[in-house]
């Protein structure tokens, strides 16, 4: 039973090794879109300011 268990961590490290860096590196390019995007709308937001309806 040991054994089993050893040769199950063994494949769950190895397929984190390499599943888990793809998965996070495509997480961490669609964060930084949603980052410079989410910027760029704050700035146009202080820019056009609230501007009072007459």
């Amino acid at each position: 039973m040991l054994y089993y268990t050893l040769v199950f961590l063994l494949i769950a490290l190895v397929a984190g090794f390499f599943g888990f860096a793809g998965a996070a590196g495509l997480a961490a390019t669609i964060a930084k879109v949603l980052f410079v995007l989410f910027i760029i709308l704050f700035i146009a937001s202080l820019i056009m300011g609230r501007r009072p309806r007459v």
